[in-house]
C-alpha cells in the first residue's frame, strides 16, 4: 500500500508482480460446430424467437420449411435477412435453416437476422468484428409496453369530461 502509482507503466509493474500470467493470457475463440458441420444460434426480437442453423452451401434460406421469398414476401424483410451476410462478406456461401415462433413478420425477420449473425460468428470467429461493429450481435431489448389499469392503453388515458 506504500507504493505510489502515478503512471500506467508503474501500474503494469505493480500488477505484473502479482498476476502476470493471468493478465497476459489472451483468449482466442474457437469455431463452434456440430458433427454435421453446422453452427446453431438463437435470435430474439420483440416476442419472436428464431432457432437458426447455418452450414456451408449455395446461399439457400429456409424459414419454417418455406423459402425466404414465400415466408417473407416483402422485399424489406428479405433485405433484413441478407444484411449479416453482406456485412461479413460471405454472401451466397451459407445455407440457412430457421424455425421461428411468436411475434409478427417484422419481429420474426429481426429474430432470424439476430440468429444468423450469432451463428456466423460461432462458425467463423473472424467474422465477429464486422458483425459486432454493425450492431448485429446485440439483442434489441425493446418490447411493447404493457397496458395499465385505469387507462385506455399503455399510456393513453380515457377522454376527460368536465361535465
Amino acid at each position: 500500500m506504500a507504493e505510489d502509482v502515478k503512471t500506467l507503466d508503474d501500474l503494469k509493474s505493480v500488477v505484473s508482480g502479482t498476476d502476470a500470467p493471468a493478465a497476459q493470457e489472451e483468449t482466442t475463440r474457437e469455431p463452434v460446430r456440430d458433427r454435421l458441420g453446422r453452427s446453431y444460434a438463437t435470435g430474439k426480437r420483440k416476442d419472436a424467437v428464431a432457432r437458426v442453423w447455418i452450414k456451408p452451401g449455395s446461399g439457400r434460406v429456409s424459414v419454417n420449411g418455406k423459402e425466404i421469398n414465400t415466408y417473407f414476401a416483402r422485399p424489406v424483410l428479405q433485405m433484413i435477412l441478407r444484411q449479416p451476410f453482406q456485412v461479413a462478406g460471405v454472401s451466397d456461401q451459407f445455407d440457412v435453416t430457421a424455425t421461428v415462433k411468436g411475434g409478427g413478420l417484422s419481429g420474426q425477420a429481426g429474430a432470424v437476422k439476430h440468429g444468423i449473425s450469432k451463428a456466423l460468428q460461432l462458425y467463423d470467429p473472424a467474422l465477429r468484428a464486422p458483425l459486432k461493429a454493425a450492431g448485429f450481435l446485440t439483442r434489441d431489448a425493446r418490447v411493447v409496453e404493457r397496458k395499465k389499469f385505469g387507462r385506455a392503453k399503455a399510456r393513453r388515458s380515457f377522454q376527460f369530461s368536465k361535465r
